[in-house]
């Protein structure tokens, strides 16, 4: 068993690893169809790997990292249980780092598609400041879109 880390420690802790970046993350969906329209379609990614449909498994390279798009019908998906909904998402958000990009051609873009966007902000992520916006994927999946100031 791991031992309690004290926030009075420092939060310094001796690893044998160093992360350096999202590698990958899993989206489980009733709707492969309109995940991959949207993933593919809107931002841009590429389809990089597909598994047999009865697996259900297709995987999106986004920069440096990849999505996994999962059928919830699936042998894979079956494995997590009932599809994503409004009472029980599968993921809270996650973050995609983008080339420098201004506001207003992110928000033309996104707008041509029709997806509804949340406020421009500066927040803090894993390279500094950087100004993002957040909006939801077709299964309601919270994604924010990051630029480095």
């Amino acid at each position: 068993m791991l031992a309690p880390l004290r926030r009075d420690s420092g939060w310094a802790v001796s690893m044998p690893f160093k992360i350096e970046a999202i590698d990958h993350i899993v989206l489980r969906t009733g709707s492969i169809d309109k995940m991959l329209e949207f993933y593919v379609g809107v931002l841009g990614c590429s389809v990089e790997r597909e598994t047999s449909p009865e697996l259900g498994l297709t995987q999106l390279r986004a920069g440096s990292a990849l999505i996994d798009i999962v059928a919830v019908d699936s042998q894979l998906g079956k494995m997590g249980g009932d599809a994503p909904g409004d009472s029980g998402l599968n993921l809270d958000h996650f973050c995609l780092r983008l080339e420098k990009i201004s506001e207003a051609e992110l928000r033309a873009h996104l707008s041509e598609h029709n997806i509804e966007i949340g406020e421009f902000a500066s927040r803090y992520g894993a390279e500094g400041q950087g100004q993002s916006v957040y909006f939801l994927d077709p299964d309601g999946n919270t994604v924010e879109l990051r630029s480095k100031l």
